[in-house]
């Protein structure tokens, strides 16, 4: 999968987590589905930062290939790090660094107008708050054999997303996978392996810090 799309994905998956977490606002027509992400939005609430470990399956529809790989992604209110094996994406609810491993770069950037859409996810969310339509889907059990429910999340307006399927634990109500599908024909499925809250990251975790990656190239975007 070219770059620029992996990059894109990335972008997505740190999207979804952060609006999975705070999708309290969101308004529902499923009585169910209000409850279930209301008691997830409150264990979100109640975390005082989390990680989470992943594996990401993504396909491309287009290019007609897959891959799977492991990340972790640290929260903390809008704030987040999401590692992957080809990039580190630090967010500190302004900025944004993406550091590229393969070429030893970093792209900096506070997206304004129509590309914070695509490149904020904190505005991402925000529209998104108020945007979805959530159905409530049915029963079903997780990767690890727990029972779940399974929400389906609509955008209301145009998105780079089409929408989200969610698999809820009954018992913890935290996620057990997410799966992404958008209009560039890219779908993504995370599955997530392990979650650990009271994870309380100072500020700075969540800037970049040229320090320790002396050798990098710092492409300023602003």
């Amino acid at each position: 999968m070219k770059r620029d799309n992996k990059i894109k994905v990335c972008r997505i998956l740190a999207v979804v987590f952060l609006c999975f977490w705070t999708i309290s606002g969101v308004r529902v027509l499923a009585q169910n589905a209000t409850s279930i992400l209301d008691k997830a939005a409150s264990a979100y609430e109640d975390s005082n930062g989390l990680t989470a470990y992943f594996t990401m399956q993504t396909r491309s529809d287009v290019q007609k290939v897959s891959e799977s790989f492991d990340g972790t992604v640290d929260i903390k209110g809008d704030k987040f790090v999401l590692k992957t094996p080809d990039m580190i994406t630090w967010f500190d609810g302004t900025t944004q660094w993406s550091f590229v491993e393969r070429n030893e770069e970093v792209n900096v950037s506070t997206p304004t107008g129509e590309e914070l859409q695509a490149t904020n996810p904190t505005l991402l969310l925000r529209s998104y708050e108020k945007g979805f339509t959530a159905k409530y889907k049915g029963e079903s059990t997780s990767p690890s054999g727990k029972a779940a429910h399974d929400i389906e999340l609509v955008p209301k307006k145009k998105s780079d997303i089409v929408r989200v399927e969610l698999q809820i634990e009954k018992f913890s109500g935290l996620p057990a996978s997410i799966a992404v599908f958008s209009k560039n024909g890219i779908s993504s499925t995370i599955r997530i392996s392990k979650m650990k809250t009271g994870v309380n990251q100072p500020d700075s975790y969540f800037v970049f810090n040229e320090k320790d990656y002396p050798d990098a190239e710092i492409i300023d975007l602003r």
